[in-house]
């Protein structure tokens, strides 16, 4: 089942016995909580592991070095980062991965002149799968509790059972394809 945005926190909300909100733009507490803590909470769940369903690549396009600031002057290209960009996992050209980048301000530099950005992407809330829409509303929950509940107790094991969960959905993440095989391992070579 698709969850919104909206129906992700009322799920928290839920779970702390607060009053459900229909809209972000209600005048309420529970409301103004769940705007601005939700979008930031979302962002760091995507970032804290490198997520499959999660998953995009591209190439990317490489800015004109017209500002000053922004030239290098080494040689290196400055390209544009994704909109949709929360984690770099890995940064390749024709010749392998690229070692050494940095990202600036949307962009990365590095010396290569063309760049493959694979990357973790803040996504539709639809399309995440039930274990991570789990993680995420109890870490809601968990968020929430101390400033709609003022129950630190109940705030301090809604973020235990967030850690839990979290490594629950880590676990099927990873469990969404194929183990990589160590194919040409030298101490198991010198066994035959």
């Amino acid at each position: 089942m698709a969850l919104s945005d909206i129906a992700l926190c009322v799920r928290a909300q839920v779970m702390i016995g607060a009053s459900p909100v229909s809209s972000f733009d209600e005048d309420s507490a529970e409301a103004e909580i769940a705007r601005l803590l939700y979008p930031t909470i979302r962002d760091g769940m995507l970032a804290s592991y490198p997520w499959r369903f999660a998953a995009r690549g591209c190439w990317l396009a490489r800015l004109a070095n017209t500002d000053d600031a922004r030239d290098p002057g080494d040689g290196s290209h400055l390209f544009a980062m994704p909109r949709d960009f929360i984690r770099l996992l890995s940064l390749e050209n024709d010749g392998g991965k690229i070692t050494r980048f940095e990202l600036r301000d949307r962009a990365v530099l590095c010396s290569a002149d063309a760049a493959w950005l694979s990357y973790v992407a803040r996504l539709a809330e639809g399309s995440f799968p039930p274990w991570f829409d789990l993680a995420l509303i109890v870490r809601l929950a968990a968020e929430f509790c101390l400033p709609l509940t003022e129950s630190s107790t109940r705030a301090e094991y809604l973020f235990k059972r967030s850690e839990d969960q979290f490594r629950a959905a880590r676990l099927a993440d990873a469990q969404q394809s194929t183990p990589h095989a160590i194919d040409d391992f030298s101490l198991i070579s010198a066994r035959n």
